[in-house]
This record gives C-alpha cells, sequence and structure tokens, in this order.
C-alpha cells in the first residue's frame, strides 16, 4: 500500500500522513485506530501502539470464561451446535480449540492420547504423525495449506508462540506424495481436507468465520472453523454415523 493509499483510504492528507511518518507531527488516538482499522494490524497491536504514542489502551482481554463474555460464548455454542452433524471448532490465536460441537467423533480414532489432552492444538492435530495425518488423503496440499495460513498470522503478528508452532510443525516428517493419485473428477476450487475414516474417505471444504468489530482482544482472536460436506457421499456418509450415533 502506497503512503497516499493509505492517506487516501483513511480520509487524511498524504502531507499529514508524511509527518506522522518522520514524527513531524504527533497523532491522536483517533488517528492511531484509523490507521490501524486500515492496515489491518490485530486489536493486540493496536493497543500496543496506543501505549507507545502515550495513550492508555482501550481494548480490555477477559477469558472466555469470564462473565462478561457470555453473549459471546452462548454466541459461538449456537453456531457450532447448529453445524452438526458436520465438525465446528472455535480455536483462539494460537490455534488451541476453546469449544467444539463434538461432531463425528470417528475422525479422531488412533489419535494418540497425548495429542488429545487440554488445550488441543488444532494444526498439531492435524498434521502429526500421531495425529490424523497419516489418514489425510491430500497430505501434502492440506499440509501446505494450513502451514501458509500460519504464516499469514506469522507476517501480521511476530507472535513468538506461532512461530515455535510453525518451527514445530515444519520438522514433522514430509509427506511423500499429494495423495491425489488415481483421482479424478473435476478440479477444486478450495482446497479440501480428505479424510480416511470407517466410513471411507470423507471431503470437506471449509469457512472461517471471525467476530465483526470486536472490542475485546479474546473474542477477535476467537475463529470458528466449520467444516462442510465437499461432496454428496461425505454428506450420506456422516448423516448415517449421526443417525446411529443417536440409535446408540
Amino acid at each position: 500500500m502506497s503512503q497516499l493509499d493509505l492517506a487516501c483510504n483513511a480520509e487524511i492528507s498524504a502531507r499529514h500522513l508524511s509527518f506522522l511518518e518522520t514524527g513531524r507531527s504527533q497523532p491522536s488516538r483517533e488517528m492511531i485506530l484509523r490507521l490501524a482499522e486500515q492496515l489491518s494490524i490485530p486489536v493486540r497491536e493496536r493497543n500496543a501502539l496506543l501505549v507507545a504514542a502515550g495513550y492508555a489502551p482501550v481494548f480490555r482481554e477477559r477469558p472466555i470464561d469470564d462473565p462478561a463474555m457470555t453473549p459471546a460464548r452462548t454466541a459461538i455454542d449456537l453456531v457450532l451446535e447448529g453445524h452438526k452433524p458436520y465438525p465446528a471448532f472455535a480455536v483462539d490465536r494460537h490455534w488451541n480449540i476453546v469449544a467444539s460441537n463434538r461432531a463425528l467423533q470417528e475422525l479422531y480414532v488412533d489419535v494418540a492420547p497425548e495429542l488429545m489432552k487440554p488445550p488441543v492444538n488444532a494444526l498439531r492435530l492435524s498434521l502429526h504423525p500421531k495425529g490424523m495425518a497419516p489418514r489425510v488423503a491430500n497430505l501434502v496440499e492440506w499440509r501446505a495449506h494450513l502451514l501458509a495460513r500460519l504464516m499469514q498470522q506469522i507476517d501480521v503478528s511476530g507472535d513468538a508462540i506461532l512461530i515455535e508452532l510453525m518451527r514445530e510443525l515444519s520438522g514433522y516428517p514430509a509427506p511423500s506424495s499429494d495423495g491425489r493419485h488415481g483421482r479424478h473428477g473435476p478440479p477444486d476450487i478450495v482446497v479440501p481436507f480428505r479424510v480416511m475414516t470407517e466410513f471411507g474417505l470423507l471431503s470437506f471444504f471449509t469457512t472461517t468465520t471471525v467476530f465483526g468489530t470486536p472490542l475485546d482482544i479474546t473474542l477477535s482472536e476467537i475463529a470458528l472453523e466449520c467444516f462442510y460436506p465437499a461432496d454428496s457421499a461425505t454428506a450420506e456418509s456422516v448423516h448415517a454415523a449421526a443417525a446411529r450415533a443417536v440409535q446408540r
């Protein structure tokens, strides 16, 4: 983004923005927040910018089980439960699962018990050789997709825990094939998650949902990861599995 583009988007003059960059002008609290919004700076880092400029932070950080977060937690649970019988999770900024609808538990067969101990990390669960990785049919492209998402977060935040997580995940044994050998049909329009289960090969695509204009740091860093069937066979298998689970 050029200086002129940023100035236009923030509805200020390029001259004023130049003065802010060179330190000739002191930004107001409102100006810092306006520029941070245009630059898509995470809420946590917006607080840091405010403090660096001599202002008090404006965004609070409360644990998800804080009474003040009850409306948000209720909304999260509502979305997750409404997504059944398909899997859905809420993850924090470090990809730790903070809530789940516990759908399709068959996905976690043969996963090492230590990977299922809280806090369960979604990326580690997906890519660890003792996790779901051995059953992911397209592990090469799924791994590349997840690592690319993680790198985007690192580029924005510089978070040390995410950097260490990237180092760990990158050290796992690299898959030798992309799992698409012998697959027929039209090319994918999104990166699917294809996993072998007792019901056969299931294929999902995912969506990520975040809260709009959050004023709490914790809430701003929660993402809802929802899995949808990528083909009719997967939809039929998941619904059949859910029906059998109800009958037990």
